[in-house]
């Protein structure tokens, strides 16, 4: 029973902290070695062609924010090429895109899902580049020149760029997301740093137009799955911090968790579709670090959580514990305990932020769970329930970019 609880423990550790601690010295024992990477500097003359491809559904409240934001992104001139997939869309989404001359429509009124909109997109790239990145973010005018710039090391076959959390002073427990994906950024940044990151975010990243492989119309995550369907291939997948999009949290904590919902399902379906990336012989560090980053909190980690909580109690209570099990329950129970007061207090929308990254810690990994079954009960759609967030709609305020 105790070897069952130390490894429990050990592996929800190293999922969440251990891992980033390794990572940070295998980072820093590579720079003895190696030296410090230099990051490409930004030539025009060499940089590639690039396509930026934008799937917008029924998003009129605040396209035109989007179009402004994506026209003052700077690129060579005759580079860059810009195209709005607005498939499906019954509001004025299309109407407001063709407005703009600068930018390619594409538009079917048949909705089929976002990925099959990127899909019939990349059927009209002919651009040695194409960065992808989601119709409610906004990115920083410098963003394609930082990520295109990777591409003169033929090594590189897609870049993922960063995703910034905007965060109100007066925010509630969906601040915990900011402050995850904090930790994420750096966790990232490691990774590719080491070798490669395991999977980009839809939010922004890019890939050679020639290593694009469609994925299935069945696809949740499809943005995970086309950049790790690259990394498969043998080729790096590099983080560049200085391309960033930016987008408000969550409305709430339901929306939140609806989205982490999904997200666990399709990390999951992620692992099964990819399961060649777990048998480390063939690509030892890669499988290393999916492994390490993905699969363990994508499957395991949440019951080993509870697990880990069971038997310590169990342990304390036969009356023989040391007193390090004794401090383990103890820390245990207070770190549940102020997540349930933060659930709790969210319930009467009351605000302590000491309490947000418990709660949205347990949150998160309650979700997966969820997703887990939701995935393995075959209910998962990988159509986008979109979440709702903060000053979604038409109020929507003048982003800023949250550094």
């Amino acid at each position: 029973m105790e070897i069952l609880f130390w490894l429990s423990l050990f592996i929800v550790f190293y999922a969440f902290a251990g891992y980033g601690i390794l990572l940070f010295a295998l980072v820093k024992l590579k720079r003895i070695f190696k030296g410090k990477p230099i990051v490409p500097a930004i030539s025009e003359a060499t940089l590639p062609a690039c396509s930026l491809v934008i799937a917008a559904y029924n998003e009129e409240g605040f396209i035109t924010q989007k179009i402004t934001n994506t026209l003052q992104l700077q690129y060579p001139e005759g580079k860059l090429e810009l195209i709005f997939v607005t498939d499906g869309s019954s509001d004025r989404t299309p109407e407001l895109v063709a407005a703009y001359p600068q930018i390619r429509l594409l538009h079917s009124p048949e909705r089929r899902g976002k990925i099959a909109a990127v899909h019939r997109a990349m059927d009209t790239v002919t651009t040695e580049v194409v960065v992808f990145t989601d119709a409610n973010t906004f990115l920083n005018p410098d963003a394609l020149l930082n990520i295109c710039r990777h591409y003169a090391d033929a090594k590189v076959g897609a870049v993922a760029g960063e995703k910034r959390v905007m965060v109100e002073a007066t925010a509630d427990a969906t601040a915990g997301e900011g402050f995850y994906w904090k930790y994420e950024s750096k966790l990232k940044a490691w990774d590719s740093e080491l070798y490669s990151v395991v999977g980009a975010a839809g939010e922004l990243f890019s890939i050679r137009t020639g290593l694009y492989q469609p994925v299935s119309p069945n696809a949740i995550l499809d943005d995970f799955m086309i950049s790790l369907l690259v990394a498969q291939k043998g080729y790096r997948v590099v983080y560049e911090p200085e391309a960033y999009a930016s987008e408000t949290s969550s409305a709430n904590v339901k929306e939140e968790l609806k989205r982490k919902i999904r997200i666990a399902a399709g990390g999951l379906q992620s692992i099964v579709w990819l399961k060649s990336l777990l048998n480390p012989l063939v690509q030892p560090l890669l499988s290393f670090q999916y492994i390490s980053h993905r699969v363990l909190r994508w499957t395991v980690v949440p019951f080993l959580m509870i697990l880990a909580l069971i038997l310590n109690a169990v342990i304390v209570l036969q009356g023989h514990a040391s007193l390090v099990y004794q401090v383990l329950l103890a820390t245990q129970v207070v770190f549940y305990t102020a997540a349930l007061t933060g659930w709790l207090l969210e319930r009467r929308e009351i605000k302590v932020k000491a309490l947000f990254i418990p709660y949205y810690f347990c949150m998160m990994n309650y979700a997966v769970i969820r997703g887990i079954f939701r995935y393995l009960a075959g209910t998962q759609s990988p159509a986008w329930d979109k979440a709702i967030r903060k000053h979604d709609g038409q109020n929507h305020p003048s982003y800023y970019l949250d550094a």
